[in-house]
Order: C-alpha cells, then sequence, then structure tokens
C-alpha cells in the first residue's frame, strides 16, 4: 500500500484552508509546536475547546510517527485537563515515543502555558501501517 501525502491535514496541512496550520520542531527525541487559538476555537468564552485541544495533542503526537518514516492511525487518545487554555495566548504543545512494539507505539504529550504551567496532558497509542515511506 502506497500512501502519498496530499498537504490537506486539518492539524498541519499547508493545503488545507480551514486547518490549524500547525508547524513542529524537533529537538532529540521530542517534537513541539507552539499554538496561539483564535478565538474561533474557544468552547467557553476565552477558554480552547477541550476537541481542538485533543486535536494538537493527536497531530504532535502524530509528528513521531512521521519521524519513524512510517503512517500511523490513532487508535487511543487520553487527555486530562488540569487548567483552562487560553485563546490567543500561545501554548506549546510537546510529544514523545514512549515504547514501541511491532506495530503499536506509544507516545506522551503535553500542553504548557506560556507561564510554564501544565495545562494538559496526553497518551496516545498509534497502530503503525504497512506502507510507511521505508516498506
Amino acid at each position: 500500500m502506497q500512501f502519498n501525502y496530499d498537504h490537506k491535514c486539518f492539524g498541519c496541512g499547508e493545503q488545507n484552508p480551514g486547518g490549524l496550520k500547525l508547524k513542529f520542531v524537533q529537538e532529540g527525541d521530542i517534537f513541539s509546536t507552539i499554538f496561539v487559538p483564535p478565538e474561533i476555537y474557544q468552547g467557553y468564552p476565552g477558554i480552547l475547546h477541550g476537541g481542538i485541544t485533543s486535536t494538537v495533542f493527536d497531530d504532535t503526537m502524530s509528528q513521531c510517527i512521521a519521524a519513524l518514516g512510517k503512517f500511523g492511525f490513532t487508535s487511543r487518545l487520553e487527555v486530562r485537563f488540569r487548567k483552562k487554555i487560553p485563546v490567543l495566548r500561545p501554548i506549546k504543545f510537546e510529544a514523545w515515543i514512549v515504547k514501541q512494539k511491532g506495530m503499536i507505539v506509544d507516545i506522551e504529550s503535553r500542553a504548557i502555558l506560556e507561564d510554564g504551567e501544565l495545562a494538559a496532558e496526553a497518551k496516545g497509542r498509534f497502530m503503525l501501517i504497512k506502507g510507511g515511506t521505508d516498506s
């Protein structure tokens, strides 16, 4: 199976006019992005919608899979919210691989407010798909 990335991912796709347009950097084994959510992504007034937070976690974790030269899908995503995440303020999302066994990859992630406080954390399990860039 061959996958052709079309750059239309909702999270990071450059070709998706309605997407989040996330940009990622890699520092060692950690992938991160700084996301400044606009007001259109709020749930309660001034607070980022939890579904968007979960989406950014998912996309940040997916970067770890891409770095393996593989494709994968999210089979489990658990998010724990600790503080409200404001809109219009920069939030740093980070993700790293915790364990890989066969076709299963466990990844953890966190969202950090601009004052350094932990706002939310996530654990994800991804299933690799045959047909990644090196298989």
